[in-house]
């Protein structure tokens, strides 16, 4: 079985989850064929992202020469194709916060892809995301191309669905997959129940990287953060929490693991705050250094205010350490609020300061307890392997 995956932007470190799903497929004897729109600007600093890059073709390389010549021949061996494909395009252009012209080069590139495909015998076509990604995969089997599906994560496709034309990639997929219960949810929002069959629940997993370490004891005083630093992972409220319980007395010490485009603004925040030795920020790290700092931490914190599934959650989880996090999306379908972890109301600093004084005052044997409870939920539901044969079942249907 030979599969094309399509990603606007692959490898990319925030993209490990992906690299997961493609390398568990690939194990249970699909082909992979990788393709990315374009490459990431951010430097790779896992050694599998890097593997992952020399096995990726990207579509805007080597020129337009290439991508020009692409269009003109499936136009002229594809006439009444790529005239339905023109018209979809500019229907998806409607409505959409990009002029016609930016979706106009999604066909360009659809017709670059094309080519690949059937050079490659490819049958089925899968993108990650419900935007410019998914748009190009529909575009592709507008003028031919091979059966498509998505997979759908939000936040950003449920904010923008009819900005990115999301009801018209579901009635045109084979299949979509959401990442939890509430992403399939919002799914059913755009469609008539009619079409609600081709909706699947396939969690994102962790892989025997995560779930055959054998866990510390949570005796740290480190509280970790991992993401992105921007606005909606709400790192600013976690300091502002920060300093609150350090003028309490409370002992204890945050490290922020990633980078984005809020770093500068963070460390500001942090030095006028006066909590630069209680702070510490390490920019992007590969994963195994952030499977090192999950470890050497007493809990991980993610007070975000919007999300799908954090894929980070069930990492610490897998790895036996409890969580503090919101009730957002897909979120409470992982932690149980005293179970394995702490949940609170998102953008709610007092809950938040709550939280973290609950887990910094709770005994190692209570962590202890709450880290094996999520480590199993994390082996019931997201086991990487058991994920991919769920999708390697759907892109096995005719």
């Amino acid at each position: 079985m030979r599969v094309a995956y399509l990603i606007n932007q692959y490898p990319k470190v925030s993209h490990s989850f992906i690299r997961r799903e493609i390398i568990a497929l690939e194990k249970q004897g699909v082909e992979i064929f990788r393709i990315s729109i374009r490459r990431t600007a951010e430097k790779l600093v896992d050694d599998l992202d890097r593997a992952e890059d020399q096995q990726t073709f990207y579509v805007l390389e080597n020129g337009y020469l290439l991508l020009l010549t692409a269009t003109v021949l499936t136009a002229i061996s594809r006439p009444l194709a790529f005239i339905r494909a023109f018209k979809l395009a500019c229907s998806m252009a409607r409505g959409s916060d990009r002029p016609l012209f930016v979706h106009l080069i999604y066909l360009v590139e659809s017709c670059r892809i094309l080519v690949w495909l059937r050079s490659k015998d490819v049958h089925h076509l899968h993108a990650h995301f419900g935007s410019n990604s998914a748009e190009v995969a529909m575009l592709v089997h507008t003028l031919g191309g091979p059966r498509w599906s998505f997979t759908v994560h939000g936040p950003e496709e449920f904010d923008k669905a009819p900005v990115i034309g999301l009801a018209e990639k579901l009635r045109s997929c084979a299949f979509v997959v959401a990442i939890s219960s509430f992403g399939r949810s919002q799914l059913y929002r755009l469609i008539k129940p009619a079409h609600w069959g081709k909706v699947h629940v396939i969690r994102c997993g962790v892989d025997d990287e995560f779930l055959t370490v054998e866990s510390s004891a949570p005796v740290s005083r480190n509280i970790v953060c991992v993401g992105r630093l921007c606005e909606q992972k709400g790192q600013h409220l976690l300091i502002d929490a920060v300093k609150r319980l350090v003028d309490e007395g409370l002992d204890f010490h945050l490290t922020l693991a990633g980078d984005g485009e809020l770093r500068g603004e963070t460390e500001e925040l942090i030095t006028r705050l006066g909590l630069q030795e209680r702070v510490t920020i390490t920019g992007w790290i590969s994963g195994i250094q952030v499977r090192e700092e999950i470890l050497k931490a007493r809990a991980l914190v993610l007070p975000s205010f919007a999300e799908g599934l954090p894929v980070v959650l069930m990492e610490a989880m897998a790895l036996g350490r409890t969580v503090i996090s919101t009730y957002i999306a897909g979120i409470p379908e992982l932690v149980v609020n005293e179970a394995n972890g702490w949940l609170v109301p998102a953008g709610d600093i007092e809950a938040l300061c709550g939280a973290l004084r609950a887990c910094l005052a709770s005994s190692v044997d209570n962590l202890r307890k709450r880290g094996e409870a999520g480590r199993q939920r994390v082996v019931d539901w997201h086991d990487i392997n058991k994920e991919a044969a769920k999708l390697r079942a759907l892109f096995s249907q005719p």
